[in-house]
């Protein structure tokens, strides 16, 4: 079991050993197979221009999920990072699906499994996450999440669907995994 000790330090630290990890939400989720790192000098990360009611939870402690909606449309899941009041976060992409599956099916209105959980907006609608789950601690229920048992081969390379500081090399990724958002090569 991951403890809220293990997000009190480097957001890049964190996002490399997420790789690999099991996150569930009600025991429904799978194998973490792609993140993005978001810092607070990032000019991209929502706590940059600092704290509003929309991403207070940022700034609060470390090993809290940071729940939005993205576009007014979809919900996304971060993991808060960094000591209390830094606002760093690890945006989840996408998991491969190992446990839930009929609920998630049901939920996202397909069989595809490798469309179940291959994005953020895809992988909170699976998982049943919303809104109401903003603030919680990562290490309690409703969510679970255990350590990766082996070290994978992690590629990074830019973040997806954003306009600044686009170029930076902040989205890992599981190295062959089928379930990534978008292909992602080694480099």
């Amino acid at each position: 079991m991951i403890r809220r000790s293990f997000f009190a330090r480097s957001v890049h630290s964190v996002a490399e050993e997420l790789i690999g990890a099991t996150f569930l939400f009600d025991g429904v989720g799978g194998k973490i197979v792609e993140l993005e790192a978001y810092h607070h000098e990032d000019p991209a990360a929502h706590g940059y221009r600092g704290r509003t009611a929309r991403n207070a939870t940022m700034f609060g402690p470390p090993g809290h999920a940071y729940v939005y909606r993205s576009y007014g449309i979809h919900w996304c899941v971060n993991f808060v990072c960094e000591p209390e009041g830094v606002a760093d976060a690890v945006l989840i992409r996408a998991l491969e699906p190992t446990q839930g599956l009929a609920e998630m099916k049901e939920r996202r209105g397909t069989d595809n499994e490798r469309l179940l959980c291959a994005g953020p907006g895809r992988l909170c609608q699976a998982l049943g996450i919303t809104r109401e789950q903003d603030g919680l601690r990562l290490d309690r229920p409703p969510f679970r999440l255990e350590q990766r048992t082996e070290r994978p081969e992690i590629v990074r390379g830019p973040r997806i669907g954003i306009s600044r500081a686009a170029d930076l090399p902040w989205r890992y990724g599981l190295a062959g995994s089928r379930y990534l958002s978008r292909h992602l090569r080694p480099g």
